[in-house]
């Protein structure tokens, strides 16, 4: 049984994903735009920055350097691994660049720290960010003590979400029972792989009428099966769990 949408979400709905989550030995979560919202300044500030690497890698001009760093993404899961395979960049000196950012507007969300810390079982996040990215955003949020492990996109050899690959290597790197986990994202396509190996998948979405910097293509009204559950609230939608 699915709960698809958390709008007038009746008891019994609430009872029935109190059940199935109730196997979750391992609460595995997306960073950048779950973690914290998609309206956060945060991924502005690293997008600007790809762009920025890419206009001192390539010598192109801005709007060229843009277009092709979007195609990647696409294509590739993230503009490092076109890099990577198109021009064999070095992916350390990327992602020290990229992730060069202030997160000061990024407030301490107390609230979340409260509501993870309560779940029961092991904490990790997995990210197609870099871990230094990952512990410091955390540590921004004040949730890095709550973490167990990270799983950065250095793990993966760089090959990033959602590539099933990835998934397989986060198993193994941290003894993860898929069957007995729950992976919380924002990028539907994301949550094939996970849904595939039995994790229970819940998707993150941005608050009604909330901006929202995330690529169109990211997008998403609809709710595929590989998407059990849909939040608007991860707050409210982690505090219904216990």
């Amino acid at each position: 049984m699915t709960d698809r949408s958390e709008q007038g979400a009746p008891r019994l709905a609430d009872f029935r994903r109190v059940e199935m989550f109730r196997k979750v030995e391992t609460w595995v979560f997306d960073l950048d735009n779950t973690l914290y919202p998609p309206d956060s300044d945060l991924w502005p500030r690293i997008d600007a920055r790809i762009t920025a690497y890419m206009i001192a890698l390539l010598g192109l001009d801005g709007q060229s350097a843009r277009a092709l760093q979007k195609h990647y993404y696409r294509v590739y899961g993230t503009t490092l691994a076109g890099l990577i395979r198109e021009y064999d960049v070095a992916p350390d000196d990327f992602l020290h660049f990229v992730h060069d950012i202030d997160r000061s507007s990024l407030d301490p969300n107390p609230e979340l720290a409260q509501a993870i810390e309560a779940l029961p079982g092991r904490k990790l996040i997995l990210t197609n960010g870099s871990h230094g990215h990952a512990l410091a955003t955390a540590k921004q949020l004040g949730i890095d003590h709550l973490f167990e492990g990270m799983f950065a996109i250095e793990h993966g050899d760089y090959l990033p979400k959602p590539a099933l690959q990835t998934y397989q290597r986060f198993f193994e790197r941290h003894s993860v029972d898929p069957s007995r986990a729950a992976m919380f994202e924002d990028i539907v396509h994301n949550l094939a792989a996970p849904h595939a190996s039995g994790m229970l998948t819940v998707l993150v979405r941005p608050k009604q009428g909330a901006e929202d910097h995330r690529e169109d293509w990211e997008k998403h009204d609809d709710t595929p099966p590989h998407v059990d559950f849909v939040t608007e609230d991860l707050v409210d939608f982690l505090n219904r769990l216990i």
